[in-house]
């Protein structure tokens, strides 16, 4: 296995569908007017902040700028641990069970050019408060939450 891509995909080899432990890292994207940056996510069609697994080899950081980039075409810079969220048990659409962590930073967008891949991320949008839609994960809602004061 190549040190830091698809871990996920290695240890679900290892584990089919059984419930495990993984850690996410992620992060809040707000435009000028304070709107925040959203995915349509391509497994569930549901909202959500951009983020995804650590890979080995990674820190929670990179894995946050990472992500970014694959889901959204920016380019970020890390800001401070806005928290961490946890959610014992998630259920993937296509059965995968686990024990998420999510580690949320803001991301300040510093280039790129915003695009979706129509394949994990459908739409890209930002929301204003008063524009929640459905999300992903209860964690995902929570940050919301937060970063609102909801």
């Amino acid at each position: 296995m190549e040190e830091t891509k698809n871990y996920i995909r290695w240890i679900r080899g290892k584990v089919g569908n059984e419930r495990v432990i993984l850690c996410f890292a992620g992060g809040c994207i707000r435009n000028e007017k304070g709107e925040v940056l959203l995915q349509k996510r391509g497994d569930s069609h549901l909202w959500g902040f951009t983020g995804g697994a650590i890979e080995l080899g990674e820190t929670p950081e990179m894995t946050a700028i990472r992500e970014a980039k694959e889901e959204t075409g920016l380019d970020v810079e890390v800001g401070r641990l806005i928290n961490i969220y946890t959610d014992t048990n998630l259920v993937y659409p296509n059965g995968d069970k686990a024990h998420s962590i999510m580690i949320v930073y803001e991301l300040k967008a510093v280039g790129g050019e915003l695009r979706c891949d129509r394949d994990e991320t459908l739409e890209l949008k930002y929301f204003a408060k008063d524009e929640k839609p459905e999300f992903f994960s209860r964690q995902h809602e929570q940050l919301w939450d937060e970063i609102f004061g909801e």
